[in-house]
């Protein structure tokens, strides 16, 4: 089974930044898909931005210029990159991936992050 391990999650205040690890205990070739997805209290998990095989990515319209994922393949790790939080960023934040051979997905226990204003 896949383990991934978040860290870099905490308490901000607006206009700060943060930036979240995940690493995984699989090779980066083994892995198609990595993203970052959401959950804010009283909402439903959202995907915030996802980075697939070929290098391409996508952002939730409301993280558009703000935040930035990225990986480094030699380590297993996906980052995301936030900047200028606002409070509505507060929230659990997951990385998630989905494997290149089975598709098979794969959650990390998730990590906090919140924005005082």
């Amino acid at each position: 089974q896949v383990q991934l391990v978040e860290s870099g999650g905490g308490l901000v205040q607006a206009g700060g930044s943060l930036r979240l690890s995940c690493t995984a205990s699989i090779s980066m070739s083994s892995i198609n898909t990595m993203g970052w997805y959401r959950q804010g209290p009283g909402k439903q998990r959202e995907l915030v931005a996802i980075s697939t095989r070929g290098g391409s990515t996508n952002y939730a319209d409301s993280v558009k210029g703000r935040f930035t994922i990225s990986r480094d393949n030699a380590k297993n790790t996906v980052f995301l990159q936030m900047n200028s939080l606002k409070p509505e960023d507060t929230a659990v934040y997951y990385c998630s991936i989905r494997t290149y051979s089975s598709g098979s997905e794969s959650w990390g226990q998730g990590i906090q992050v919140t924005v005082s204003s």
